[in-house]
């Protein structure tokens, strides 16, 4: 068969079966190792989005694929009516790496979605001593989900707009100190945000915006819950975006990264607010079964042996510096922290600049139309990152050149 046909047939195979909530792909993808990934017709990839953030240790990891065939020969899976080894042993984990120690407490789910859905439901039981307690706070152009409480959350209008009515009681505000201000009182149950806005194109939160939630949360009762499913797992060059920032909050979201690339969720709890959910509030039927949780425990104690959580600082900053120094026309920002990047552009091309890098052998990925978004995994060298600068800017050349053909 020829690459045009295979290709062809993929194609038409996907457009046939798959839900029409999912755009075409742009490759169909079948093997990967490391930070490379290679499609069906045999073209080779440097992955530089891993997944959204999820292939922390990139593709066929050694850690990664023992763990699942080990456990896979084990057990799969048992009902939350029993425990697990792994499972303790991962609760156990996020408690130590989060800092939420002694008083912390795990909810494990199968995604971020699931993670964010539970964080709603803490939120609710919030309610005060009078019951007042009834409003959620969010941010404008947040993202947390697309189940319906977790769209709810998300700040997002074009997203909710088809399944209107929305959950009660989630009020969007801008993302500013003075806007926070407005926003709480005493009604407020809890204050829900991302450290950085991932899918807003990796936007940072203004200086000092996360101490003042800290700070207005604790004057009025409400739990301070932050959405570190992008953020976390090492890849802000802490375990956890917070961690850079001298806040603690009551409450995390965990998913994407933490088993690289196998779907499980957590929710975990800070202090008092682990005392919120008693029995039968909430579960799940997968959640924290003992193939997801061997498998994110084998995952975090490799990034954990790798250094590669302090690797993010060094890698990210190469990367930053780098896209700096091409010096393109099209750059207008550089943000995010660690191994979580954006860049802003000065023209709505990132869609263009996305599908030239594509054809030249290079994943990266375009969040809105002026907004790149660049997530390597963890493991990923400076030579990778070297190539990674060298096509995506010879991407944003070919673009910009485009650009000025079409205004001549």
């Amino acid at each position: 068969m020829s690459t045009e046909t295979q290709t062809a047939t993929w194609n038409d195979r996907f457009g046939a079966s798959l839900m029409r909530s999912l755009t075409p792909p742009k490759i169909m993808l079948e093997r990967g190792e490391g930070c490379r990934v290679w499609d069906v017709d045999g073209n080779e990839y440097l992955d530089f989005l891993a997944g959204i953030a999820v292939n922390s240790l990139g593709h066929a990891h050694p850690a990664l694929v023992e763990a699942i065939t080990d456990q896979a020969a084990k057990l799969v899976h048992v009902s939350n009516y029993f425990a697990t080894p792994p499972q303790l042993e991962l609760a156990e984990r996020l408690k130590r790496i989060s800092g939420a120690g002694d008083a912390g407490r795990v909810y494990f789910g199968n995604s971020g979605a699931e993670a964010n859905e539970a964080a709603f439901k803490l939120a609710r039981l919030n309610r005060g001593a009078d019951g007042r307690k009834t409003k959620v706070i969010a941010l404008q152009q947040a993202f947390h989900g697309r189940t319906m409480g977790a769209l709810a959350l998300t700040g997002k209008p074009a997203l909710q707009e088809d399944f209107l009515p929305m959950i009660a009681g989630v009020e969007h505000v801008e993302t500013s100190i003075e806007a926070l201000e407005r926003s709480i009182d005493d009604t407020v149950a809890a204050v829900i945000l991302e450290p950085i806005k991932g899918e807003a194109g990796v936007v940072d939160l203004p200086e000092g915006f996360l101490q003042a939630a800290r700070r207005l949360t604790e004057e009025h009762g409400a739990l301070l819950i932050l959405d570190e499913i992008q953020t976390g797992i090492g890849r802000t060059g802490a375990w956890f975006a917070f961690q850079n920032t001298g806040v603690t909050p009551d409450a995390i979201t965990v998913a994407k990264g933490i088993a690289g690339g196998f779907p499980i969720g957590a929710l975990v709890t800070f202090g008092w607010a682990s005392d919120l959910f008693s029995a039968g509030q909430h579960g799940s039927t997968f959640g924290g079964n003992p193939l997801g949780t061997r498998v994110a425990n084998a995952v975090l104690a490799e990034i954990e042996r790798a250094g590669l959580v302090e690797g993010a600082v060094t890698k990210g900053a190469r990367i930053r510096d780098g896209i700096t120094a091409l010096a393109s026309p099209l750059v207008e920002e550089v943000r995010g922290s660690g191994l979580l990047v954006g860049v802003g552009l000065a023209e709505p091309v990132a869609a263009a600049v996305s599908a030239e890098a594509l054809r030249r052998g290079l994943i990266i990925n375009a969040p809105n139309e002026s907004s790149l978004r660049i997530a390597p995994p963890l493991i990923v060298s400076d030579a990778e990152i070297d190539t990674f600068l060298s096509i995506l800017g010879q991407s944003m050349a070919a673009v910009a050149g485009a650009e000025q053909e079409t205004s001549a």
